[in-house]
């Protein structure tokens, strides 16, 4: 029943039609853990797409530790954000996104400014997994809207 059951699984996993980055109006959510930058906490972005390589969105992220210069005022970066997107430039499968971009927004009362690189993986149509790494890193959840 088991071996049924996990070969079942596979079929759907297969099966389903899942799109990392689908360009003019595309809309991802990505929630997960901030574990560098700023310091270490929760984070959430949102990215729609303006065209087949740029998305542009927003984020906001909290911190619970390690917080920008050790000052507990900034505990709170909101950003906005813009990705290119290099799935069909460098041909990836369509399950795959590969984006560089750029964050600019406010650090408690700072000016914040952060560069990444990230990607995201989809496992469904409406379900998949995304990490950025740079100046504002982080990893998690990535959903398909």
């Amino acid at each position: 029943m088991k071996k049924v059951f996990l070969l079942v699984i596979f079929f759907i996993g297969t099966a389903v039609s899942a799109q990392a980055y689908t360009g003019s109006g595309d809309q991802k959510v990505n929630f997960g853990v901030a574990a560098w930058g700023y310091g270490t906490g929760i984070a959430a972005t949102y990215d729609y797409g303006l065209g087949s390589l740029i998305s542009v969105g927003a984020g906001f992220n909290a911190y619970f530790d390690r917080f920008k210069d050790n000052d507990r005022d900034n505990r709170i970066f909101a950003f906005g954000r813009v990705n290119f997107h290099l799935n069909s430039t460098l041909d990836l499968p369509s399950k795959l996104d590969i984006y560089p971009g750029l964050d600019i927004g406010v650090v408690g009362r700072d000016f914040g400014l952060g560069a990444h690189i990230g990607a995201r993986y989809f496992f469904t149509e409406r379900l998949g997994v995304f990490a950025e790494i740079g100046n504002n890193g982080s990893l998690g959840v990535s959903l398909n809207f």
